[in-house]
């Protein structure tokens, strides 16, 4: 028997204008097909609508069997970071641009989710980055990632210099503007435009793309995903490491970078039909000249 939702939390992207109606809408949508809702309490905070309470994301996925997240792929982002660890199922309407996490169009909304919250729909789960910055063998920072965790350049002008390893081998130096760590769902991030290829979420693996290499050599690899990778800062001035948007600047030279397959996995529901690939092809525009 198909699973029936029974409990929604419901996220928006509050900063967009204009956005209330349509998270009241899509509330009494669902309380019109059986649910409760309860709503993030940012999104309330900003909106100021508090018909349906104010929760934390650790209330909300003690509360909740699903999460309805209305706006871009960044608003998707934060979230699943937060939910990832109760692995509540996220359906992601998109009122941004790209939204290749996002996918339900915010016009389709309404006949997208009625089937969904009745147990019609298909799932996947996405790989997570987990990692740490090191200072002298002591940790100094944590991160968690769904898209990549970068390490970059400062704001001078000068290109940083990186050694990297996967596991117990060396495998590189490198002097660039910084270095992309993807997981499968960040290859069409900022990974791909750093000139990365496209990883299928089915595949177990990374993509470590260098950003604008002072050697042409340094091309993008994909590396298996069972072994930590490390980066080592050997040069170069006001570094920074983003866990997507968790960033820490300022390291030093010796700090270490390391990034490894979480134990964690996000969980997406599409529309039955949902297709990875009729994805690429919409918000690629593959379909152009055809």
């Amino acid at each position: 028997m198909p699973h029936r939702f029974r409990h929604a939390a419901l996220i928006g992207k509050y900063q967009a204008q204009g956005i209330r109606p349509m998270l009241q809408s899509i509330a009494e949508f669902l309380i019109g097909q059986g649910l409760d809702v309860s709503v993030e309490r940012e999104t309330a905070l900003n909106t100021g609508w508090s018909d349906h309470g104010a929760y934390t994301s650790a209330e909300l996925g003690q509360r909740c069997d699903i999460a309805v997240v209305v706006g871009g792929d960044g608003t998707m982002l934060g979230i699943a970071r937060e939910l990832a660890p109760h692995n509540l199922p996220l359906v992601g309407i998109n009122q941004g641009r790209l939204g290749f996490i996002t996918d339900i169009r915010a016009s389709d909304w309404a006949e997208a989710l009625g089937p969904m919250m009745q147990g019609d729909f298909e799932e996947e789960r996405r790989a997570m980055i987990e990692g740490d910055v090191r200072r002298d063998g002591e940790i100094i920072f944590e991160g968690l990632s769904l898209n990549d965790v970068v390490v970059s350049r400062g704001n001078t002008a000068s290109m940083v210099e990186l050694r990297i390893d996967v596991g117990d081998e060396f495998v590189a130096n490198i002097r660039a503007d910084g270095l992309i760590i993807s997981s499968p769902t960040g290859s069409t991030a900022y990974a791909l435009s750093a000139g990365g290829p496209i990883l299928h979420p089915a595949i177990a693996g990374w993509v470590m793309v260098p950003i604008a290499s002072h050697t042409l050599s340094n091309r993008p690899i994909v590396l298996p995903d069972g072994q930590d990778v490390m980066v080592t800062i050997v040069a170069g001035r006001d570094s920074s490491a983003n866990f997507d948007m968790h960033r820490l600047a300022s390291l030093l030279h010796g700090d270490q970078v390391r990034v490894r397959r979480s134990a964690q996995t996000v969980r997406f529901l599409h529309p039955r039909g949902w297709s990875y690939y009729a994805t690429l092809r919409r918000k690629l525009r593959w379909y152009e000249g055809v």
